[in-house]
């Protein structure tokens, strides 16, 4: 809740404590309309039948094991840039020091 909100809500309810509401009367009024529209903000998602809480745990699950795999396909490239660089290194430095004239004999 905003703050301006929360100021908002402040101000209805010493107006209506005023005008002879008690505060707890407002209170449950309160917690009811917020329920009645977390309900209805669940429902216009599609999130509102039994089944909602084990979907949404699947998708949590299915949303981590995209991320684990790329971040393990991310490093499986890296680690193969570097032996292929590695590789290079060692056969320029085998061609730099006359090596390949060993592997023609």
């Amino acid at each position: 809740m905003t703050s301006e909100n929360a100021a908002m809500l402040a101000r209805l309810m010493a107006q209506a404590e005023g005008q002879g509401a008690e505060l707890v009367t407002l209170r449950a009024l309160i917690e009811e309309a917020s329920e009645c529209g977390a309900e209805r903000a669940l429902g216009a998602l599609g999130l509102r039948d039994p089944s909602a809480r084990h979907d949404m745990h699947e998708l949590r699950q299915l949303l981590q094991a995209w991320r684990d795999a790329k971040k393990s396909a991310w490093s499986a490239a890296v680690n193969w840039a570097i032996r292929i660089l590695l590789a290079l290194l060692v056969l320029a430095m085998a061609v730099k020091l006359g090596l390949t004239e060993l592997i023609r004999r």
